[in-house]
């Protein structure tokens, strides 16, 4: 619902702002304008990266460069992802979420045309990490506007809704990179980046007005936006949320690194089977995602729902721990997969529902929270990916551990710093 004294109104531009006054429309009204808008900013990164993986072969040998230097642009895109979002988030709380946006916007396009014609490694390792900082601004921007429109359960449905098209970005993104490379080469992939970037600048322009009012802005600088996240940090059950999200966050991060290799490489699947694998657990996601927003949310509370979420995700982790390690047997890939399937489907009771508790606790800062949150998740993520490779190639026992470990802390923190038993009812409300 959105809070007292505030009322979505449709922008100057013609889109959807939020001023003082009388209901001219409701977010809901544009519900549908929005989630398109905001799912556009949500799916532009994963886009970015899994539409760049099959060219990287390529990539390598047309640069002339070694592998490993060519995987430093994916790094280098991701550790922009993250950083971006801790400058992009306090610029957002103190200018309003519609300028950095634009900025943000034109910037990914820039760098992404120059990533197209970059002649070195060097340089397309450094234009993809400028390409992660401005794309972070879709991704720290669109959770702070779905704070400034929505509160309570109608915030936790709508991150939901916003499932469905990020949870599908990484199932079509190298679908799509497969066959523009079947008609062009690497390059190609960046013209498609940009021209998408492009049309989503003019669809944010045209369409998404400001939603953060001048008075209710941090006018202080680099300063004041330190203090902010320190204060946010020092929010026991803000901080809960935070690193239960991102725990969990970290157990999906380690299925998508560990999951093409043990898949294929140790359970014997064709490429094309682990792609219809994969597949089949990003639609689990989005599923579950769904059936939180549409059914659950509103029905029990969500910290309830979190909590179910989060102890599924446990249960799954030490399945795939103990069938990994042989307790029952040397298993088939139909059980490992039947274990991946209920541990990605579970992160749509997870993800969204601690985004929306988190946010509900933060309407003085939004911006600086949704920070806080991709970056750790990001951070986590990145730690926890290269674990799952640690003994070799072999074993999938890294994943399955990394994944339990994640899990187990995932649930601590959600109970020793959120303690959903003494929640608020207004919070569920």
């Amino acid at each position: 619902m959105p809070e007292s004294g505030r009322t979505t109104t449709e922008s100057p531009a013609g889109g959807i702002g939020d001023t003082a006054g009388p209901p001219v429309a409701s977010a809901r009204r544009a519900g549908l304008l929005v989630t398109l808008v905001l799912g556009g900013l949500t799916a532009l990164p994963p886009l970015s990266m899994d539409m760049y993986l099959p060219a990287l072969p390529e990539v390598t040998e047309a640069l002339r460069s070694p592998a490993a230097t060519v995987q430093l642009t994916l790094t280098a895109c991701l550790a922009g992802m993250a950083l971006g979002q801790l400058v992009v988030g306090p610029m957002s709380d103190k200018w309003g979420r519609r300028r950095p946006l634009l900025v943000g916007m034109i910037v990914y396009v820039l760098a992404t045309a120059v990533c197209a014609f970059a002649p070195t490694a060097g340089l397309l390792v450094g234009f993809r990490l400028l390409q992660g900082l401005a794309g972070a601004a879709g991704i720290v921007i669109a959770r702070a506007v779905v704070r400034d429109l929505y509160d309570g359960v109608e915030m936790a449905r709508f991150f939901s809704t916003l499932m469905l098209i990020s949870g599908a970005a990484p199932i079509v993104a190298p679908l799509i990179g497969g066959q523009i490379l079947r008609i062009t080469d690497w390059r190609g992939v960046f013209y498609v980046l940009t021209g998408v970037g492009l049309l989503l600048t003019l669809v944010v322009w045209r369409f998404l007005g400001e939603t953060l009012p001048a008075e209710r802005r941090h006018s202080g600088g680099v300063g004041e936006a330190l203090r902010t996240m320190r204060g946010l940090l020092a929010d026991r059950v803000f901080t809960g949320y935070m690193l239960a999200g991102s725990l969990a966050f970290a157990a999906l991060f380690a299925y998508i690194s560990a999951s093409p290799f043990v898949v294929q490489e140790i359970y014997g699947a064709s490429p094309q089977t682990f792609s219809l694998l994969f597949g089949l657990n990003s639609v689990g996601l989005v599923v579950v995602g769904q059936i939180n927003g549409k059914l659950l949310v509103g029905r029990v509370s969500l910290d309830k729902a979190l909590g179910w979420g989060l102890g599924i995700i446990l249960l799954a982790s030490v399945a795939l721990l103990l069938l990994t390690t042989g307790v029952f047997g040397v298993p088939g890939l139909a059980p490992i997969a039947a274990g991946l399937f209920v541990l990605m489907s579970a992160m749509g009771l997870a993800m969204p529902n601690t985004n929306a508790q988190a946010l509900m606790r933060t309407p003085h800062a939004a911006g600086s929270a949704s920070a806080l949150l991709g970056t750790s998740s990001f951070l986590i993520g990145a730690v926890a990916s290269p674990l799952v490779g640690i003994a070799g190639e072999t074993t999938a026992v890294p994943m399955a551990v990394v994944q339990v470990v994640c899990a187990i802390a995932a649930v601590g923190c959600f109970l020793l710093l959120c303690r959903p038993w003494r929640a608020a009812p207004s919070h569920e409300a």
